[in-house]
């Protein structure tokens, strides 16, 4: 291939090398090459941002940070990308634009820091420092490598404003606030909202949203007494509730009178169930979570008689990241739950 000069197809069908014909999402494996195509960006890799429930299953796997340092690893070897093959899952990533093919629709130019909005699922990956600098505590993996964006990849030049570590945590669940925003908005001024999960990273966003969208009754729904303190200190939530979101029963009464819209950002199995029962007939479920089961959900809303819209959050809605980073700017309680979590990374 000569560099920069290759016609390739825009979702990135060129770097599918096992099975031929599928998108990068499903393959089994990609071709990391890091010359460009002619309408594809390559990027040196930073840092990756390992989504919750990969991350968690990992460590349920796996155990010590050494392990799953090792098992990240054993998966972009072996595929090209960073895919769980448990989950399906994968996260995002930082870098810095090494090279720009000359049909690239992305806006991108050499020397751009910029985190990646597509997942790391059907994003092409080398990584060449053996993750040395990364002892598996925590889901931010410092590392060297590169990374291949198609013309149809979507990614955010980094803010100057907000440290790096922070802008990836917020641009890593960028869809959820935005979609949340879109469906209360639909929904109409004066809807409740529950946020199961609503101390995390997607969750505390999506309360945020909830609110600037015209709901009149938040409800967060968190699973330990400390979350719920950090909650209420933020004052993003009406109210919150304790609860374990696997449930059903706990989640409805802890509830109480069901919402119009709830939202599912909890990243283990197994919440389906009790999402379903916490919304008002005619109402709506987001599941913004990578541990949702979608047969549990469409059958338990079958089987509980519950008419409920259903919606996935697939994690992209125009103008998301900026909608996500002016919430975190603009809403001192979110800035304080996301610093509060870096803090206490491991």
């Amino acid at each position: 291939m000569t560099e920069g000069s290759q016609a390739a197809s825009p979702f990135g069908l060129h770097r599918v090398l096992d099975p031929p014909g599928v998108l990068p999402q499903q393959a089994h494996r990609l071709d990391p090459d890091p010359r460009p195509y002619a309408d594809e960006v390559v990027v040196d890799v930073e840092r990756l941002n390992l989504d919750a429930a990969s991350y968690r299953q990992l460590r349920e796997q796996h155990g010590s940070g050494a392990a799953v340092r090792a098992a990240v690893l054993a998966i972009v070897d072996e595929r090209g990308k960073m895919q769980n093959p448990v989950t399906g899952s994968g996260g995002m990533l930082l870098g810095t634009v090494r090279a720009v093919g000359p049909d690239s629709p992305l806006g991108l130019a050499v020397g751009d820091r910029i985190a990646t909005l597509v997942s790391l699922t059907l994003t092409p990956l080398r990584i060449t420092d053996g993750l040395a600098d990364w002892d598996g505590e925590g889901e931010q993996v410092p590392c060297a490598g590169t990374a291949v964006l198609f013309g149809r990849s979507i990614a955010a030049v980094l803010p100057a404003d907000l440290p790096d570590a922070l802008a990836l945590s917020v641009l890593d669940v960028c869809g959820a606030p935005a979609l949340t925003d879109r469906v209360v908005r639909e929904t109409g001024q004066g809807a409740s909202v529950c946020v199961l999960g609503g101390g995390g990273k997607s969750g505390s966003l999506s309360l945020a949203a909830a609110r600037r969208a015209g709901a009149t009754r938040v409800v967060a729904l968190v699973p330990t007494v400390a979350e719920a303190a950090a909650v209420r200190a933020a004052g993003l939530a009406d109210e919150v509730v304790l609860a374990d979101a696997r449930d059903p029963v706990a989640v409805a009464a802890a509830v109480g009178k069901p919402v119009d819209v709830t939202v599912v950002c909890v990243d283990v199995p197994g919440c389906e169930h009790g999402a379903i029962l916490a919304t008002a007939d005619g109402g709506t479920v987001v599941f913004f979570s990578m541990a949702t089961s979608f047969p549990a959900a469409a059958l338990g809303a079958e089987g509980l008689a519950a008419d409920v819209r259903m919606l996935v959050g697939n994690g992209y809605v125009p103008g998301h990241a900026a909608f996500a980073l002016d919430l975190l700017r603009a809403e001192p309680g979110v800035r304080a739950l996301f610093t509060a979590r870096e803090t206490q990374a491991p």
